[in-house]
């Protein structure tokens, strides 16, 4: 790939100044015409193009936006991009995505080449690893630097700011309670995001909805998967040692592991096992059984989430003050066939 040429380079080329590049480049009549159309035809034939940012930092404004999510191959992440990009594009706004991989170094680094001004403001979701360490230090200068954020999903509590949540603690306990109202008392859990704001409210949602129905709660019944633990070993060791009826799965790939896990078992869903998992996503609606799913309505999450940084930006326009908001969104159920509703 070709360098892209600067405008020092091509003052150099016709030894004159940056500024008389410039005015040539904007067919200024402070320039002569003769060496206007020069200058002009040459950056022309080397594809000169003006640095958008460049130009947005001498406005104070780069029309642009960052996104940071902990992974893009999640379903529910890529609708939730999808939402933040159809209501950043009404409002004339490119986005600039980063993946943190829920390491906390990642985000820190996108973080920080979002805070140096390359975007006005930016909709970050937490990654697991630094909900882990509870390290925010890098978000608190999001302010000193002007550069407006709004957390969305994974947040915390720890950094004021504009929020746009699941009730995660609710839709949990709503599906667990779906499996007792439906005959299931021995419900297991597989969770592979124990150490997030989100999955530690619906491990309690879980809880707090066996307790209302006089049901034990077993530790050993929750599996918290490490990056490092092997899914079907310990499903394999609870299913062995533990009657099991019903199992809610957290999130989306954890939902179709274990569905297959099972199968290979021979266990039938949702006769010898029902399943419900978080994330209405296309994996879920296509596997054989189709998955009885939580949905969390991504693409609605990123346009509110988007709107709410663009109510921010013009708040910043108009000087006005515009305080911290948290919006809660609802979630409900999607009956599928791995789950059987007792009339």
């Amino acid at each position: 790939m070709n360098k892209r040429i600067t405008l020092k380079e091509i003052a150099k080329e016709f030894n004159v100044s940056i500024a008389t590049v410039s005015k040539a480049l904007k067919d200024s009549h402070d320039i002569s015409t003769g060496m206007r159309k020069k200058i002009q035809e040459y950056a022309n034939e080397k594809g000169y193009m003006p640095n958008i940012y460049a130009l947005g930092l001498k406005k104070s404004k780069t029309k642009t936006i960052g996104l940071i999510l902990p992974n893009i191959l999640n379903r529910y992440f890529a609708k939730v991009f999808s939402g933040v990009e159809r209501v950043a594009n009404k409002h004339g706004y490119n986005v600039i995505i980063s993946i943190s991989h829920d390491s906390n170094a990642k985000e820190v680094e996108a973080t920080n080449y979002f805070l140096k001004g390359t975007v006005d403001g930016f909709i970050v979701s937490l990654a697991e690893e630094t909900q882990k360490l509870q390290e925010y230090n890098h978000f608190k200068g999001a302010k000193k630097y002007g550069v407006d954020m709004v957390m969305m999903d994974r947040v915390t509590d720890e950094v004021l700011c504009d929020k746009v949540i699941v009730d995660d603690l609710n839709a949990a306990h709503e599906a667990t309670s779906f499996f007792i109202n439906n005959g299931r008392k021995h419900i297991a859990i597989v969770s592979i995001i124990s150490h997030t704001s989100v999955g530690k409210l619906r491990i309690q949602g879980y809880k707090d909805a066996l307790k209302e129905n006089n049901l034990l709660v077993d530790e050993n019944l929750i599996l918290r998967i490490g990056k490092n633990d092997d899914l079907e070993t310990l499903l394999k060791i609870v299913l062995g040692s533990r009657k099991v009826d019903a199992v809610l799965c957290l999130e989306e790939s954890a939902t179709i592991d274990t569905l297959e896990i099972l199968k290979k078992g021979g266990y039938t869903i949702p006769s010898d096992i029902s399943m419900i998992g978080f994330t209405n996503g296309e994996l879920a609606q296509h596997a054989t059984p189709r998955v009885t799913t939580v949905s969390q309505h991504g693409v609605y999450m990123g346009e509110q989430a988007m709107q709410f940084l663009i109510d921010r930006l013009s708040a910043d326009d108009d000087d006005s003050v515009l305080h911290p908001r948290t919006k809660t969104i609802k979630t409900n159920i999607m009956e599928r066939e791995s789950t059987i509703r007792v009339e």
